[in-house]
């Protein structure tokens, strides 16, 4: 069976790689052909996804990466997986659009298509397959079938991964939900079906809420904790001995990815929009993550401060720009931000990361290795990402201060968030 994923990133690579290693004839589209020719060669940029297992899938034959939607005609499931970010502030659906058009033309009777893009209830049935329809001439649930399943990929997890994680489906009829239920089926140990699209859209939308709201409360009370005295992790590391009645989160310099800062928005938005009410805890936890790079800054000014320094002209040394840790992926990254607001305020920066690509993002830093040099030549280090392959014993007994917003030194230099 032929397969077509759009979108190559870190959502639909990993699903077009594991379709074609249990058999798919798969072509990966991605509009981008740097991108699509950096994989046609076998170079893979998705860290879940090793160049040796895309060269293996490549060379059986069952894997081909193109940026030309004509690669899909004659295909029996498509999936899409492109992104859906916000545009000041609403919900912007465009690529998915520009998806459902392109793809429209290519649709043939039997065919199924898919949605994995997070978005707001409704989008599948209301939005995606209309334009599926009107393109290709055919009836969703009679010519052709159609269904959403919510992307659970979490990249560097060395635990979960695209096969281990159960994976929620849904279908706009019964014949709809068998066809999506055998393909996810033949890519992962555990399928979860649900009522409708509806539903399925939702369940994302709850997760990431969920630990958006968390990581907002615990970022909070890491700056209340703070003027109160008290050790905000020895608090948490209590409570986490709870066998029942409590999930662990800690404090962190804001929150990033494509995830935690956009998909809550989405339901924020269609809640307002539809019913006319604001999503309470969703607008608290944004004025709450969004603001936590803006509170970072005001604790590297305090520190400086207590040195007699000031952030214009200072040595910072920003320790890692990804956002989340054994990671190059940069999206929504509040350690970005943190860059931007220290070089705003005059900083003489330079950035470590080992992973991600800086100066596709920041030109006018320095990059630099964590060295012995460095860390003696710096009036402070910042780490805002803790990649496990940093050296933090060089952390740990230098004399210059270190900010961790992530708690990984221990040295008695180490302020922490």
């Amino acid at each position: 069976m032929k397969a077509v994923v759009i979108g190559q990133g870190y959502v639909g690579l990993p699903v077009a790689v594991r379709a074609a290693e249990v058999g798919y004839n798969v072509v990966g589209i991605d509009l981008d052909k740097a991108r699509a020719g950096r994989l046609a060669a076998g170079d893979s940029f998705v860290e879940d996804i090793t160049s040796e297992r895309l060269k293996a899938v490549i060379d059986a034959g069952t894997y081909t990466a193109s940026s030309d939607y004509a690669d899909a005609a004659d295909f029996d499931i498509a999936v899409v997986t492109v992104p859906t970010p916000l545009h000041e502030g609403l919900p912007d659906l465009s690529f998915i659009e520009a998806s459902a058009q392109s793809l429209a033309e290519y649709l043939t009777p039997g065919a199924t298509v898919v949605l994995e893009s997070t978005t707001y209830p409704g989008t599948t049935e209301e939005l995606f397959i209309p334009i599926l329809e009107e393109g290709s001439g055919l009836k969703a649930g009679t010519d052709f079938s159609a269904g959403y399943s919510p992307e659970r990929i979490d990249p560097g997890n060395p635990v979960y991964h695209l096969e281990n994680t159960p994976k929620v489906i849904s279908g706009i009829d019964e014949t709809s939900l068998q066809k999506v239920s055998k393909f996810y089926g033949d890519l992962v140990e555990q399928v979860v079906p649900v009522t409708s699209p509806k539903e399925a859209e939702l369940a994302k939308l709850l997760e990431n809420t969920f630990r958006h709201v968390n990581i907002a409360l615990v970022n909070e009370m890491a700056v209340f904790a703070r003027g109160l005295g008290v050790d905000l992790h020895e608090s948490i590391n209590a409570a986490d001995s709870k066998p029942f009645g409590y999930m662990k989160f800690t404090p962190g310099p804001g929150v990033g990815g494509h995830c935690l800062p956009i998909d809550p928005s989405y339901l924020s938005w269609q809640v307002k929009k539809e019913l006319g009410r604001p999503f309470r805890f969703v607008e608290l936890a944004n004025d709450v993550n969004d603001h936590m790079p803006d509170y970072v800054v005001s604790r590297v000014a305090d520190l400086l401060n207590d040195d007699a320094k000031a952030i214009r002209g200072s040595k910072i040394t920003v320790v890692g720009l990804a956002y989340k840790k054994n990671t190059s992926d940069t999206r929504e990254s509040p350690a970005a931000r943190v860059v931007e607001l220290l070089l705003d305020l005059g900083a003489d920066l330079t950035v470590v990361e080992p992973m991600a690509d800086v100066q596709s993002m920041f030109t006018d830093v320095k990059v630099a290795d964590l060295e012995q040099g460095l860390v003696d030549d710096s009036d402070l280090i910042v780490v805002l990402t803790d990649h496990d392959e940093l050296d933090y014993e060089l952390l740990n007994q230098t004399t210059t201060p270190v900010f961790d917003t992530r708690r990984r030194a221990t040295g008695d230099n180490v302020i922490y968030l």
